[in-house]
């Protein structure tokens, strides 16, 4: 209880957002932040444009975001969130081990980076750094992922391969998902023969020749 002590003193002006499709996971968070019965203003969403119209709503001192909500992948949701509100500290709790994707979290302006196993001492560990504006990470992947933060073309870290930009790696969660590549177009904002050109490209740099096998990729890998 500690760390979380540190931050206690000013809990009624802290403002948490949890962003997470499952609302037992959500209501799990939020009592890992209850103490005696005091909390700090905590508002939940199951979806990223639930998450996108709070943050046009109202300033939030903590974001506490899943990396896998249903209606946007993680990073652009995360890129999305930090444009409304560039101060605000992201939190991510996902269920992608740290060495699967923190880097690429870090690099798009997370904080910080938990897996879902995480117990509630050290989210609010965790809640606590992040609240003071410092950065927050597992010790035991600490060190490669911090190293690897400030060259942001740097993804040798990554289980996947080093040549696959965030864009890249935001397709092929779309793909993974079923969704066309029209659908993906719309939703990203760009032409159809774009997003076809990535298709292709993760089809070459990952050895593979058919979109079925694309998405095998992707749950083998657990990327959705």
């Amino acid at each position: 209880m500690e760390s979380f002590q540190k931050i206690s003193r000013f809990q009624s002006d802290i403002s948490i957002l949890i962003a997470d499709d499952h609302a037992l996971v959500r209501r799990g968070l939020r009592e890992f932040l209850v103490e005696d019965g005091l909390a700090p203003r905590i508002i939940e969403t199951g979806s990223a444009h639930d998450a996108i119209a709070q943050m046009r709503a109202a300033t939030w001192d903590l974001v506490i975001l899943d990396l896998n909500l249903p209606d946007m992948p993680g990073l652009e949701i995360l890129r999305m969130l930090k444009s409304l509100q560039p101060s605000v500290a992201v939190l991510v709790v996902s269920i992608y081990a740290e060495e699967r994707c923190a880097s690429r979290a870090l690099r798009a302006s997370a904080l910080g980076y938990l897996t879902k196993d995480t117990g509630p001492e050290e989210l609010r560990s965790a809640v606590s750094r992040l609240l003071q504006g410092e950065q927050y990470l597992r010790s035991d992947g600490a060190t490669h992922i911090q190293d690897s933060v400030p060259n942001r073309n740097a993804l040798s870290n990554d289980p996947l391969p080093a040549v696959l930009s965030d864009r890249e790696f935001e397709v092929l969660q779309w793909i993974a998902q079923g969704r066309r590549l029209t659908d993906i177009a719309e939703h990203l904002n760009l032409s159809i023969k774009t997003v076809s050109t990535y298709r292709t490209r993760l089809l070459i740099k990952l050895g593979l020749r058919t979109t079925a096998e694309l998405v095998r990729y992707a749950l083998d890998q657990q990327l959705v």
